[in-house]
This record gives structure tokens, C-alpha cells and sequence, in this order.
């Protein structure tokens, strides 16, 4: 599962990050993502329904898609994600209390982290990938400055990444890239599907260009 999740990641170098978004604006964003290829996808747990659609994207879609939640800060919230169908766990930070939980199911998990020496210690905890969080805050020349010493740990770059920078950041080393509102929009607002699709479409070629 784990070595499988990571190929995938290495190979779509895309996480698409749904927040807050409910109803069949949900279902429809979900179909107009897997049309157009955008195959990983994190629900964040303060979205309404969170682990019914967690549930529900594994039932209609299986393999096809791998799904995740984000914003896990606790090992109730992890344990209860694990069990409505997530395959991978993410935080906006270190909680080594979540990683242990993701490590006993046999799931991927990805803390967030901002400084070498939390990346470092949430690898060595057994973290597979690290979300490197906010990106905007550190920008692509950070991954670069980080690839020398800690080359052999994926680094997910999220939070302000956009069309403008994407490609940098991949270029620098990451080994793909978080997309909230950036690619779907926010929750709470009137979904532009066409909008979502030409920009799903826009990140994919950034990120292709730079394979």
C-alpha cells in the first residue's frame, strides 16, 4: 500500500486539497478532478460529512482514486479516517501520536512540517512523506537548499502553491504539490467546474514539463 501510494505520488505529482465543500457541488467537483486526470485527492475532516464522502469517493471509484484526509490533528480523528475508507493521513503539523496510528493500520501518513529538524524527526518517526507547510512562507529555493542534505525524503510542498509557482517547486525537488484553492476554489463559494478542468489541465502540463 505504502509503496504503491508513493509511486502513484512520484508518477501524478498532484494532491488535490477539498475543503468545506458540501452537497452535490461535492460529488461533481470529485467527477470534473478524476475527468481531467487529478487521480489523489486529500478531504480535509472539518469539511461537513467528511468520512461519509471519504466512504462514498471509495465506493463509487476504488483503485481509480486514491483518497485521503487532511487536517488530521488528533489519533481519534486518524483512527476514525482510517476506518471510513482514507489511505493516507495529513496534517498541517507534527503529531507523532497520528503517525503511530497511520504505522499500525499500514497507512500513509504526511505531517506537517516547516524546519529541518521537525522534517527530520517526522521521517525518523516513520512519516512517508512530509508536507512542507506553508510553502509560500519558504518558497521553491528552500526545497532546492533542501535537497542536498535531505535528498531521501519526499517533500510536498502546500499552501500558497499556485499556476505561477508550481513548476518551480517541482523543479526544486519536491516530489509533487498540494492544491486547495488554487485548483478547486474555496468552500463555501459556487464551484466553476469549466474553471477547475482548465486549471486541472494547466497544472498538469507545469508538472509534465518538468519530468
Amino acid at each position: 500500500m505504502i509503496e504503491h501510494f508513493l509511486n502513484k505520488l512520484s508518477n501524478e505529482r498532484i494532491v488535490a486539497i477539498i475543503r468545506g465543500i458540501t452537497g452535490e457541488r461535492f460529488n461533481s467537483l470529485i467527477e470534473t478532478l478524476v475527468r481531467n486526470s487529478i487521480m489523489i485527492m486529500e478531504v480535509t475532516v472539518d469539511t461537513p460529512g467528511v468520512y461519509e464522502k471519504i466512504q462514498h469517493i471509495k465506493e463509487q471509484y476504488g483503485d481509480q482514486v486514491v483518497i485521503g484526509a487532511g487536517t488530521v490533528l488528533d489519533s481519534e480523528t486518524a483512527r476514525m479516517a482510517i476506518i471510513s475508507g482514507a489511505e493516507f493521513l495529513v496534517s498541517p503539523s507534527l503529531n507523532l501520536d497520528v503517525i503511530k496510528i497511520a504505522k499500525r493500520y499500514g497507512k500513509v501518513v504526511i505531517p506537517g512540517c516547516m524546519t529541518p529538524t521537525e522534517i527530520v524527526k517526522a521521517y525518523e518517526a516513520g512519516a512517508d512523506v512530509i508536507k512542507v507547510f506553508p510553502a509560500s512562507t519558504l518558497g521553491p529555493r528552500y526545497f532546492r537548499e533542501l535537497s542536498g542534505p535531505l535528498a531521501h525524503i519526499p517533500l510536498l510542498p502546500t499552501g500558497g502553491v499556485d499556476l505561477d509557482n508550481a513548476q518551480d517547486y517541482i523543479e526544486a525537488g519536491a516530489v509533487a504539490i498540494g492544491l486547495g484553492s488554487s485548483l478547486v476554489g474555496r468552500g463555501g463559494h459556487i464551484i466553476n467546474l469549466t474553471e477547475v478542468k482548465e486549471k486541472a489541465k494547466k497544472f498538469r502540463e507545469l508538472v509534465k514539463e518538468s519530468t
